[in-house]
C-alpha cells in the first residue's frame, strides 16, 4: 500500500485537528472500501444468488446495476449536497444509510426484494463517495500528500476488488451468500466511529441557493432509460417496445436534464468544470474503463461456473490474478502520479488494459485457465494504475469551491461505465456466452484505446497547467 501522507508531519497544536494524521483518510477510506467491496464481491456470489433466489441472467443483472444506476444517478445532486451542507454531514448520512441498507440485503427473501435494498445502499454510495473525496481534499491541504491521500484511496479501492472474489468465494462456501451483506455491518460501525472523532468537518458553501430536484430527476431517468434498455434487450430483443420505450425515456430525460440545468440558479453540473480539457477528458476515460473492467468481472465468474463448472470458492481464486494485482497497480500509481502526474499512468495502464482485454479472445469451452491468468492480470494492473491518476487529474482540474461537484461527475462517469458495461456485455451473452464473451472484450478493449488516446491528447504533463 501507497506510504500514508505525511506521516511525520509536526502534529497540530493542542485543540485544533491534526490535518496530517493518517486516522481521517482511515475512516475514509473504510467507507469506500464497502462501497467497492460490494461490486466484486457480489460478482462471484451471482450464480447462487441466482439458484438461491430463482432468479435468472435479468434479475442478475439487476442486482448488479440497480446499485451502480442509484450511486451514477444521485452522485451530482449529492456532490452538491456535500458542497452545500458540509462533506462531513452528508458522508455520514451515506454512512448509515449504506450500513442499513445492507442489513436489507442480507435479509432479502426474494430476488426484488434484493434488488430493492441494492437501491438504497446505491444511495449511500452516492452520499458517500463525492464527499469522501472533498473531505480527503481537505484534511491534506499539501499537493504532494494529497496525491498520495488519493493514491492510498486508490490502492483501497484495489483491496476491496482484490479482495471482494474470494472473500466472496469463502463467505459463499461457509456461512452462505448472506453473509456477503452482514460483512458490512461492522465495518460501517467502525466507519461512522472513526469519521465522527477523527475526520475535520469542511466549510459548507451556504452561498449555494438551492438543489435543482427536477433536473436530478430527469438525470435519474435518463440514465435508468440507457441501462434498463440495455439490460431487458437481451431477453426481450432491440426492438420490444418496452425497451424502444425504455431508449426514448433516457433521450427525454437527457434533453429535460440540459434545459433545465441551462436555466437553474444553482445547477448540479457547472458548466465552468467542462471548460477543463483534462478534467472533461478524465470524465469520459473513466466512464470507458469502467465499462470494460466490471464488464469483464460480471461475465468472468458466469465463464468460470457455467462452462468450467468452478464452484463460487474456486471462481473467486480463478479471479486473482485480475483482482490482486490491483492494490498493487494502485499503490504505484499514487506513487507514479505525484512524481509524474497522472498522465504516463494513465496512458501506460489503458494500454496495458486493453492487451488484457483483447487476451480473452481465445477464451472457449475447452481454453486451459493458464492462458486466460496473463490477459486477467493485465486488464486488472491496468485499470488499476489509471484509476487513482484520472482521479487525481479530475481533482486537480477542478476549482476547489466546487471539489465535490467534480467528484461526482468523475465518479458518477465511472458508475455510468459500470452500469452500462454490465448491461451490454450481459445482453451480449444473451445469444451465447462465448460469441458473446469475444464481442464484449473487443468492445471493451477498444474503449480502453479510446481512453489511452484521449490521456495522452488532454491530460497535462507534470508541472503543466490543466
Amino acid at each position: 500500500m501507497s506510504r500514508l501522507p505525511a506521516l511525520h508531519a509536526p502534529t497540530a497544536p493542542p485543540g485544533t485537528t491534526d490535518r496530517y494524521s493518517p486516522l481521517p483518510l482511515l475512516a475514509v477510506c473504510l467507507g469506500y472500501f464497502m462501497v467497492i467491496l460490494d461490486v466484486t464481491v457480489v460478482t462471484v456470489a451471482l450464480p447462487v444468488i441466482g439458484t438461491g433466489l430463482h432468479a435468472d441472467v435479468t434479475g442478475l443483472q439487476w442486482v448488479v446495476d440497480g446499485y451502480t444506476l442509484v450511486f451514477a444517478g444521485l452522485l451530482l445532486f449529492c456532490g452538491g449536497l456535500g458542497d452545500r451542507l458540509g462533506g462531513k454531514t452528508v458522508f455520514l448520512g451515506g454512512l448509515s444509510v449504506f450500513t442499513l441498507a445492507s442489513a436489507g440485503c442480507a435479509l432479502a427473501p426474494a430476488v426484488t426484494v434484493l434488488v430493492l435494498a441494492r437501491l438504497v445502499q446505491g444511495l449511500g454510495a452516492a452520499l458517500m463517495v463525492p464527499s469522501s473525496l472533498a473531505l480527503l481534499r481537505s484534511a491534506y491541504p499539501d499537493r504532494t500528500a494529497r496525491a498520495r491521500a488519493f493514491g492510498v484511496w486508490g490502492t483501497v479501492a484495489g483491496l476491496a476488488a482484490g479482495t471482494g472474489p474470494v472473500l466472496g468465494g469463502l463467505l459463499v462456501a461457509g456461512p452462505g451468500w448472506r453473509s456477503v451483506f452482514f460483512l458490512n455491518l461492522p465495518v460501517g460501525a467502525a466507519a461512522l466511529l472513526l469519521t465522527v472523532r477523527h475526520v475535520p468537518r469542511p466549510a459548507a458553501d451556504r452561498s449555494r441557493p438551492g438543489l435543482d430536484l427536477p433536473a436530478q430527476l430527469a438525470a435519474a431517468g435518463s440514465l435508468a432509460g440507457l441501462a434498463g434498455g440495455c439490460i431487458e434487450a437481451g431477453a426481450l430483443g432491440w426492438t420490444h417496445p418496452a425497451v424502444l420505450g425504455a431508449f426514448a425515456l433516457c433521450a427525454a430525460g437527457l434533453v429535460a436534464f440540459v434545459w433545465l440545468e441551462r436555466r437553474s440558479p444553482a445547477p448540479m453540473l457547472p458548466p465552468g468544470l467542462f471548460r477543463a480539457p483534462a478534467f472533461s477528458a478524465s470524465a469520459v476515460i473513466g466512464v470507458l474503463l469502467n465499462a470494460g473492467f466490471y464488464g469483464l468481472l460480471f461475465l468472468a465468474p458466469l465463464y468460470f461456473q457455467r462452462l468450467h463448472h468452478y464452484s463460487a470458492l474456486r471462481t473467486g481464486f480463478a479471479l486473482l490474478p485480475a483482482v490482486g494485482v490491483v492494490a498493487v497497480g494502485s499503490a504505484l500509481a499514487g506513487r507514479l502520479t505525484a512524481r509524474t502526474g497522472p498522465r504516463l499512468p494513465m496512458v501506460v495502464g489503458l494500454v496495458v488494459g486493453a492487451a488484457g482485454l483483447f487476451g480473452w479472445l481465445p477464451a472457449g469451452p475447452a481454453t486451459p485457465y493458464a492462458v486466460l491468468v496473463a490477459p486477467m492480470a493485465a486488464a486488472g494492473f491496468g485499470t488499476a494504475l489509471t484509476m487513482p491518476a484520472s482521479t487525481a487529474a479530475v481533482m486537480e482540474a477542478a476549482p476547489g469551491a466546487r471539489s465535490g461537484a467534480a467528484a461526482a461527475v468523475f465518479n458518477a462517469g465511472r458508475q455510468i461505465g459500470s452500469a452500462l458495461g454490465v448491461a451490454l456485455f450481459g445482453t451480449l451473452v444473451a445469444g451465447g456466452l462465448v460469441p458473446g464473451l469475444h464481442a464484449a472484450v473487443v468492445l471493451g478493449g477498444t474503449g480502453f484505446l479510446l481512453a489511452a488516446a484521449l490521456a495522452a491528447r488532454y491530460i497535462p504533463r507534470a508541472g503543466k497547467p490543466t
